[in-house]
């Protein structure tokens, strides 16, 4: 609740999961890092989110450039940022404008000794609490360039701070980028877009866990309900899902979010909205994960399960609805970070 009302997440959260290891999630031992599974990963993410989605939401942006690195053919760029990158001891967030599906919001333009990279890229995290930002660009073969360059503000890299209803803390902004150079030697790789789409649609389970995360935090405080077992089969289906699948079983999960997030606000009553309450804080985190990190699928997937008319769509596992309680007892004692 301390880090909702924040400006930003405090430095002694993150340091926190730098010491116990947690940048390193997926980087190799000898640097440093877990080299987790996927099930593991998306578990350790799952319940840091019901913790505190703010923190777990700056702090998972990282990973990216982890793996980016990991995968960079230059030796050198592996030996200069894999182990600080795993350690926590350099942090890292990701500018993906050029990766998106559709036209290009950030392009790369060809340049004696790299590339300048012009147009913006939305949704940039942790903004004054990295050191290195991933950025993916679109150049004129319809190419990723994806390379490392320092998260700084200056003449040809400007932060606009975007105003949301949740996660303020995290600091997200909205890069504009004016002829800025990454030189070659930055570069991570250049990748056909249709590729870099298609490991998107492959690699979309891990975002579900954050969504996994506040659902399970509003079981808790409700207590044991037929949520429960949506809760399991959510995380079931996300699971078994394939790229075809994906996107409906990332729609479920941030469904039942929201749903959870509204049963939990029923059952505490008339004091859920209050802002010293957990059920309001849910609920809004709940909305931003509507739209957090979706898809075309996704969003029609999403839109036709609100939009069902009631009773039309039966969610796995569901059962009878939660009675509301009018001015219940207080909810159970916080968990995780905040």
């Amino acid at each position: 609740m301390a880090v909702d009302g924040a400006e930003r997440v405090p430095a002694a959260h993150l340091d926190l999961l730098a010491r116990a290891g947690f940048y390193g999630l997926a980087g190799p031992p000898s640097c440093g890092g877990l080299d987790l599974d996927l099930p593991s990963a998306c578990s350790v993410i799952e319940i840091l989110a019901g913790g505190c989605l703010t923190t777990t939401f700056v702090w998972q942006q990282h990973h990216g450039a982890v793996r980016s690195v990991l995968s960079a053919p230059a030796q050198a760029l592996r030996e200069q940022w894999l182990e600080p990158l795993c350690t926590g001891a350099r942090r890292a967030g990701v500018a993906l404008g050029g990766a998106l599906p559709g036209p290009p919001l950030l392009r790369a333009r060809r340049v004696s000794g790299g590339y300048l990279l012009d147009g913006m890229s939305p949704w940039v995290t942790g903004w004054g609490m990295i050191d290195l930002l991933q950025v993916a660009a679109r150049d004129d073969q319809d190419n990723v360039v994806t390379a490392l360059l320092a998260a700084q503000p200056g003449p040809t890299l400007a932060a606009e701070p975007l105003r949301m209803v949740a996660v303020m803390a995290s600091c997200t902004v909205q890069l504009h980028f004016g002829g800025h150079f990454v030189s070659d030697d930055s570069v991570t790789a250049v990748t056909a877009h249709r590729e870099v789409l298609a490991r998107d649609a492959a690699g979309l389970r891990i975002n579900g866990s954050l969504a996994l995360g506040v659902a399970a935090r509003c079981c808790q405080l409700i207590g044991p309900s037929p949520l429960d077992g949506e809760l399991a089969a959510c995380r079931t289906a996300l699971d078994s899902a394939g790229p075809q699948s994906m996107p409906a079983a990332r729609a479920g999960a941030s469904a039942l979010a929201t749903r959870a997030a509204a049963a939990l606000t029923a059952t505490v009553g008339s004091r859920a909205i209050l802002t010293s309450e957990h059920a309001q804080r849910l609920a809004r985190e709940s909305l931003f994960l509507l739209v957090f990190a979706s898809r075309p699928a996704i969003k029609e997937s999403l839109t036709g399960l609100l939009t069902a008319p009631i009773g039309a769509v039966a969610p796995a596992g569901a059962g009878p609805p939660v009675a509301p309680v009018e001015e219940a007892a207080p909810p159970a004692a916080p968990i995780g970070t905040d």
